[in-house]
């Protein structure tokens, strides 16, 4: 039994979508005719390759996974079967791209593959982590509490991804709306006001010179500006692309006095959590340790991984093994030695995942806290000299006459 994709037309001629189990196109269009539906289009939901870019319907959200899973874990928790689990979320969700995807999988699961196996063909909706702790659950045969703890980690994920972001979201705008104001006084406010100045003849401040000039650039040349900083923008972009370049830039973000605390703690959470989860739901290490690299965005971090990776491999500890490459902090190192020591890894993980994401909140917090009084002093300092280069010259007009 495959999945197909539907467009069908009911007696009042409106138009219904959605996802409909058959052995064929043709017995996808004789029950959809026993639903009172005229078909108007019936295609397979093709399953691409393992690895492909390009996926039919879209691609899933962080939402919409942390919520399928979230319920597959309460169904198969349950006693439902996982072709009836998968069956239920198909119908319970909202989005034509989350019916799609697990209608998919599910008529890879009723031909006989594993739920594991079904997700593979989809590696950019469920990642690496995801597929490796579905496999575990199946080896294990209690697969019901691999997907609620699966659930609750894909939930804290999107969690402090969503308030590290939310804390900056404020800083953002001010500076949007500041950078806003300052060029709207610059292009039109302040040409009206000096052109009066024009015609007096006198000799004008420096301060005011200067914001003429100032002025007379952003209006005659601020298209050049604007364009400058999108090929530099896009520029960097490229450069990105480059490996070397990309691992020399990341390592020099890890070695910023702020930035590089916040980023090295969000991706240290991220790969401790990953970790855990993993260790706990009895993955081998080396797999786990190829999972959590998939979830660091730092390059460099990345790499360090890679490395011990290959030092476990001949013998080392995890500790010692991660260590080697300086880029985790030395929290995390302890943690995992004192986990080794005891046989408590996983939970040692968990504790620092806790730990570090905390600790990440609160310091992006304490940035922003930073921030927002030092954006609206420069913004209010620029203003005011704007009005100061304006005003001058009015107050020696002023003197002059009397």
């Amino acid at each position: 039994m495959a999945a197909f994709r539907f467009e069908a037309a009911d007696a009042a001629g409106l138009l219904e979508r959605g996802v409909i189990d058959a052995d064929s196109a043709r017995h996808a269009r004789s029950l959809l005719r026993e639903r009172a539906l005229f078909p108007l289009e019936v295609t397979p939901v093709g399953a691409p390759a393992a690895g492909s870019a390009a996926l039919p319907g879209g691609r899933l959200r962080s939402a919409d996974l942390t919520l399928a899973t979230r319920q597959l874990a309460s169904l198969l928790a349950a006693r439902l079967t996982l072709e009836q689990a998968l069956g239920a979320v198909i119908e319970q969700a909202d989005r034509a791209v989350v019916r799609e995807r697990f209608a998919a999988v599910r008529s890879e699961v009723v031909a006989g593959q594993t739920f594991s196996q079904a997700l593979a063909r989809y590696p950019r909706d469920f990642p690496e982590i995801y597929r490796a702790l579905v496999a575990a659950g199946e080896a294990s045969g209690d697969l019901s509490v691999v997907m609620a703890r699966l659930a609750d980690h894909v939930e804290s994920r999107a969690a402090l991804a969503q308030r590290v972001g939310l804390a900056f979201v404020y800083p953002a705008i001010v500076t949007l709306v500041a950078a806003g104001v300052i060029a709207a006084l610059l292009a039109y406010v302040v040409p009206q006001v000096i052109g009066v100045f024009a015609q007096s003849r006198q000799k004008l401040p420096m301060l005011t010179v200067g914001l003429i000039a100032l002025s007379d650039f952003v209006r005659h040349w601020g298209w050049a500006l604007l364009l400058a900083a999108a090929a530099g923008g896009f520029s960097f972009a490229s450069a990105l692309r480059s490996p070397s370049f990309r691992l020399a830039w990341h390592r020099r973000v890890l070695a910023l006095p702020l930035v590089g605390r916040l980023v090295r703690g969000v991706n240290t959470s991220r790969f401790a959590s990953t970790l855990a989860i993993l260790s706990a739901s009895g993955v081998p290490l080396i797999r786990a340790l190829e999972a959590g690299a998939l979830t660091l965005s730092n390059e460099a971090m990345r790499v360090n991984v890679v490395d011990a990776i290959a030092r476990v491999r001949e013998g080392a500890s995890l500790s010692r093994a991660l260590a080697a490459g300086g880029c985790f902090p030395p929290l995390m190192l302890h943690m995992i030695a004192s986990g080794e020591a005891t046989g408590h890894l996983a939970e040692m993980l968990e504790r620092t995942a806790a730990t570090l994401a905390g600790e990440t909140e609160r310091r992006a917090l304490a940035l922003t806290g930073i921030l927002e009084p030092l954006l609206i002093l420069l913004m209010g300092g620029v203003v005011l000299l704007i009005v100061l280069a304006v005003l001058l010259p009015v107050i020696e007009i002023n003197q002059l006459v009397r």
